[in-house]
């Protein structure tokens, strides 16, 4: 459900309901009702949730249970950082 998939990132992430509120410019109350599975996020938080927790939309929506994490955000020296921490995992 994607009340889990919220909740699931958000604790990935080590934040609170208040602290995804403020960065979404949303109330506690309207997180908690998204992990309650009592209303939905619209496109517009989705999409800035994807951002937040550099994931696709889809895997929020959970179209695509593919744990991919989005490269978009970051700049040409952190995705090289990113490509040889994954190169060093592949030896393991």
């Amino acid at each position: 459900m994607i009340s889990e998939r919220i909740k699931e990132l958000r604790a990935r992430s080590n934040m609170s309901q208040v602290k995804l509120a403020k960065a979404l410019n949303v109330s506690r109350s309207t997180v908690n009702a998204w992990e309650m599975d009592l209303s939905m996020p619209t496109i517009k938080y989705v999409i800035e949730m994807s951002k937040l927790f550099n994931v696709t939309s889809d895997y929020i929506l959970e179209l695509d249970n593919s744990n991919v994490i989005s490269l978009s955000t970051l700049n040409e020296k952190q995705v090289k950082a990113i490509m040889n921490i994954i190169d060093c995992f592949k030896k393991y």
